[in-house]
């Protein structure tokens, strides 16, 4: 299976480089290339909005991780190494965009409002030169007018260089459900805990116990999206009780995972 695996991701990485210039300003329709997720990490000269109607999709690049549910999308600018990753039944709908067709951002987890779904929900069924003179173009208008408004989110986590702190990050994120202190991992460097959060302020921007809890918290969204019970989810992320997780995601995402939950 893993042979198979990379033996697609091969042949989806030479179309890749084959596709020297979008046919037109934008690329996605249904069964093209940039609604296949690649893992491995590789570039292109074009935006690319990672985007799935159903699922999520995670984001790894050289700096961070972003994770966006089907409300969210990453945006990716030109020249950027990158890698996606999806679950089996993940439903892709993302979109390549000529660079000069959009104002410049940063790698960055945006909002898809339900009139920006939409659009690219009905632009993923046009021809892939589709008639940019007649309705088809006017609407890729307006889905480009919509994309330049996205606002964006922080569902991302910042990645360290420093390879013991990657370290810690990966089986941090790995395991969202771990409880050891914060000891345990500043013991495994042989500095105080005061000099590890230090390390992860000087790296990522943030503490040690931000950044876990932001890995917890991303964590819980594909288990949300696979319906589990929000207690199940609250347990397998490593919190002791419902209102504190409850608490942590309406800080991060501005609603309760129930109310998440009802309007994915």
């Amino acid at each position: 299976m893993k042979c198979r695996q990379k033996d697609n991701q091969q042949v989806l990485l030479e179309q890749l480089g084959q596709l020297r210039h979008l046919p037109r300003p934008v690329l996605g329709q249904l069964q093209s290339l940039p609604n296949q997720a690649i893992n491995t990490h590789h570039v292109h000269a074009w935006i690319q909005l990672s985007y799935a109607a159903a699922g999520v999709l995670t984001v790894n690049t050289p700096e961070a991780r972003f994770v966006a549910p089907p409300n969210r999308a990453v945006w990716i600018p030109p020249h950027l190494s990158h890698g996606v990753h999806c679950d089996a039944g993940t439903q892709i709908r993302s979109l390549y965009i000529d660079a000069a067709a959009l104002p410049a951002r940063p790698c960055e987890v945006v909002e898809i409002s339900p009139l920006l779904r939409e659009l690219i929900l009905t632009f993923s069924h046009f021809d892939v030169e589709y008639n940019e003179s007649g309705a088809e173009g006017r609407l890729v208008a307006v889905l480009l007018d919509q994309l330049a408004l996205a606002p964006a989110c922080a569902l991302m986590l910042p990645w360290p260089g420093h390879h013991a702190l990657a370290a810690i990050c990966d089986y941090l994120a790995a395991h969202p459900d771990c409880r050891r202190p914060m000891r345990y991992f500043s013991e495994q460097l042989g500095v105080s805990d005061k000099t590890l959060s230090r390390y992860f302020v000087r790296d990522t921007g943030m503490s040690f116990r931000q950044w876990r809890q932001r890995a917890r918290l991303l964590a819980a969204l594909p288990l949300l999206e696979q319906n589990l019970r929000i207690t199940d989810v609250a347990l397998e992320c490593g919190y002791d009780s419902l209102s504190a997780f409850i608490a942590a995601f309406g800080e991060l995402l501005g609603c309760t995972p129930g109310e998440y939950v009802r309007n994915k």
